[in-house]
């Protein structure tokens, strides 16, 4: 049996954390690394400096085991595109992060050239700079790489996994690539359709293999012993569906990260596209079971907070930011509308922009931070309205994780705008566990889907206020300020 290790390779950091056969983390180390921001409204990081916190994670966790692991899974941030020369195993340029709006422009030529409905209804996304297609069409179009026989591109996972095997593999699964713009959802393969829209030669791209399985093993030469079976990958958000045991079709998950991202779980048949959410695929497993989920992705939330810290200085630790919102009883009607990177669902604006409205010479930092915590549950509930009116499973309760979690504040006013109950997961880091349990059911470390619900357990469950008229007034005024938000790069 022994320890599964889940490699969470997120946006601003690597966590690298050891679950039990139970379930529960053991040990886990951290490290941040640096954000690169070339040009207003582009992201960038280096993959090198990516594969060092990982390494320095793994090193962290192994050496403070006394038990063998028996399998690595591995979650990313999704649609961040690495490409990088196979012979010398080097990046050829910056990673380009999910977060970037360079490619803006390209997306709308696009969408005005008619190419919308082909890519809905293929893979399932948008025409947006979100996601990976076009950020490689801009690399390949201004020369900034070459294609030849060398050349490879992948989400992080897909760079991870050819640095952990030595080169040996280059892969990626299901899930990661339904973020690319490039994946044919129902079919699961590459579509030659969306491959010569962008201009992207399949030779370049990834082996797609299911969720859960074996990848490869780990080489020598690491800060963890070779030949442990790299047997789990997923995206980050379809990881934490995983982890949080939304088997049924209905189920659904919020994740409060650097941003965040509502998934429900619609079963095993691909829906219709739906205006102002994605579809994409939840997981695959081994037997080649496919389950399909609604997604609707928030990009800014928890990177609001960081730019209270890091831009304002005016909170010094992001544990700051909950005592603060409490200390006030409302916001005194000022709101912050996080649009640094546009807008996601289900708005679907690049051209959006961060908005801060109401402000009086009584605001204080305060009233500012109780904004920012608001933000976070009112463009959730823009969501899961967009969810309840395409006609689909109502969501009936919402499991949430992700660090703006441990916010008991954050969740009432969450359960409030949507009038369901809102239960915070046991364990919070529940990206990472998805990861664990996908490959640990590879591994039969765990015997499937049913051993994961038996596990899940929640820490604290927020009620909703039978009275919704206070919350309906806010999410109106919220509206207003989004409104105030859109369209602002394209005026």
């Amino acid at each position: 049996m022994g320890i599964v290790l889940a490699i969470d390779a997120g946006t601003t950091g690597v966590r690298s954390i050891a679950f039990d056969e139970s379930g529960l983390p053991l040990t886990s180390a951290y490290r941040e690394f640096p954000q690169y921001f070339p040009q207003p409204g582009w992201v960038e990081h280096d993959a090198n400096e990516i594969w060092d916190a990982v390494l320095a994670t793994m090193g962290e966790v192994s050496a403070a085991l006394d038990q063998p692991i028996a399998a690595i899974g591995i979650t990313d941030q999704r649609e961040t595109v690495v490409v990088w020369d196979k012979s010398t195993s080097q990046p050829l340029h910056r990673a380009i992060v999910w977060q970037d709006r360079r490619t803006t422009q390209r997306c709308n030529e696009l969408v005005e050239a008619g190419h919308l409905d082909l890519v809905r209804s293929t893979s399932g996304l948008v025409l947006d700079p979100y996601f990976s297609a076009s950020k490689l069409d801009w690399l390949i179009r201004n020369g900034h790489i070459t294609v030849d026989a060398n050349t490879a591109f992948g989400t992080v996972d897909s760079w991870l996994v050819w640095k952990l095997t030595g080169g040996a593999e280059h892969i990626t699964d299901t899930t990661n690539a339904s973020r690319t713009l490039l994946f044919d959802i129902d079919a699961l393969n590459w579509s030659d359709d969306l491959l010569d829209l962008f201009g992207v030669p399949k030779s370049i791209l990834p082996e797609v293999r299911p969720s859960s399985g074996r990848f490869g093993v780990t080489t020598t030469d690491l800060t963890v012993p070779a030949n442990i079976p790299i047997s789990g990958i997923a995206g980050d958000q379809q990881a934490a569906l995983f982890g949080q045991a939304c088997f049924n079709p209905g189920d659904a998950k919020n994740t409060y990260g650097t941003g965040s991202f509502i998934l429900m779980n619609v079963g095993s048949e691909m829906p219709d596209p739906v205006d102002g959410l994605l579809t994409t695929v939840g997981w695959t497993l081994a037997d080649g079971s496919t389950t399909y989920a609604m997604e609707g992705a928030v990009f800014v939330t928890g990177a609001a907070i960081q730019w209270l810290r890091d831009g304002l200085g005016i909170i010094d630790d992001a544990s700051e930011i909950g005592p603060m919102a409490a200390s006030v009883d409302s916001s005194d009607d000022v709101f912050m509308v996080p649009a640094f990177a546009g807008l996601g669902s289900p708005w679907w604006d690049p051209e959006a922009r961060g908005t801060i409205v109401g402000l009086t010479r009584g605001t204080t930092r305060n009233h500012l931070a109780r904004a920012t915590v608001e933000s976070m549950a009112l463009q959730t509930r823009d969501v899961i309205d967009a969810m309840a009116s395409a006609g689909g499973v109502d969501v009936e309760s919402l499991r949430v994780d992700g660090g703006a979690a441990v916010m008991d504040l954050l969740l009432q006013i969450q359960a409030d705008q949507i009038g369901v109950p809102v239960h915070r997961s046991a364990i919070t880091e529940t990206t990472a566990l998805g990861a664990a349990y996908l490959a640990g059911i590879a591994e039969g470390v765990w015997s499937g889907t049913s051993e994961v619900s038996d596990a899940w357990k929640s820490d604290f469950t927020a009620q909703p206020n039978a009275d919704r008229a206070d919350a309906d007034a806010l999410h109106q005024r919220w509206l207003e300020a989004v409104s105030r938000s859109r369209g602002w790069a394209a005026s």
